[in-house]
């Protein structure tokens, strides 16, 4: 009986070993994200940075017209301008869309006073996709690829190390799926936002974002 407890024991060593070595790098993995929107300072001044209200890009129509089946068909210029240069454009992509609703939808982040050095509200955003009325969100055409850094912020947050950035891009969608880390954090939300207008020819419609996180279009001539 002792030989065959022995035995037993030593059988569950490398398991305990395993999962303890397990648990233990993904504690260490959610202590450092934990550290970086906790502690790290550097992270906090460049969400301080951002700006409580600012023009974030625009869209226009190429060309509008009907197919031979009467089917009303709108090519527009979706473009992404630069933080600090709104004539700077740092994204740009044509989509060709049935009809002349079209919906634009964006990822939220509201962050609360303790992730912002002054105390005020500051929001950013990930541009999702773009559908019309006779598609379903799903069907919807990419424009910006989650986990991935956003091109709008790509200077944001340049005084951390890349690994620190890549690590704050991967995690922070996926706090919506946890409401005590969003506490936590002093993240207020993460939610969607679509927007959507009709979209007619010689007009610029230029998007912007509040500091509550709201996206919304102002119609402007084109020049």
């Amino acid at each position: 009986m002792k030989i065959r407890s022995v035995i037993t024991c030593a059988a569950l060593i490398p398991l305990g070993i395993g999962l303890w070595y397990v648990g233990r790098t993904a504690y260490q993995g959610a202590m450092t994200i934990h550290q970086l929107l906790t502690e790290n300072k550097q992270l906090k001044q460049a969400i301080t940075n951002l700006m409580t209200e600012e023009q974030i890009g625009y869209a226009k129509v190429v060309s509008q017209e009907k197919t031979a089946e009467g089917t009303l068909m709108t090519t527009l210029k979706f473009v992404e301008t630069d933080r600090s240069d709104k004539l700077k454009k740092i994204l740009e992509k044509d989509y060709t869309i049935e009809g002349d609703i079209v919906h634009f939808d964006a990822l939220i982040v509201k962050y609360g006073s303790q992730m912002v050095m002054d105390g005020k509200a500051r929001a950013m955003y990930l541009w999702r996709r773009i559908y019309g009325e006779a598609m379903s969100p799903r069907e919807g055409f990419p424009i910006e690829e989650l986990g991935q850094e956003p091109a709008r912020y790509a200077d944001l947050l340049q005084l951390l190390p890349a690994e620190h950035r890549q690590m704050f891009w991967e995690h922070i969608w996926e706090l919506v799926h946890d409401p005590e880390a969003l506490s936590q954090y002093d993240i207020k939300a993460i939610y969607g936002n679509a927007v959507y207008t009709k979209l007619r020819p010689g007009l610029i419609y230029v998007f912007k974002i509040t500091a509550s996180g709201q996206v919304y279009p102002e119609v402007v001539p084109e020049l």
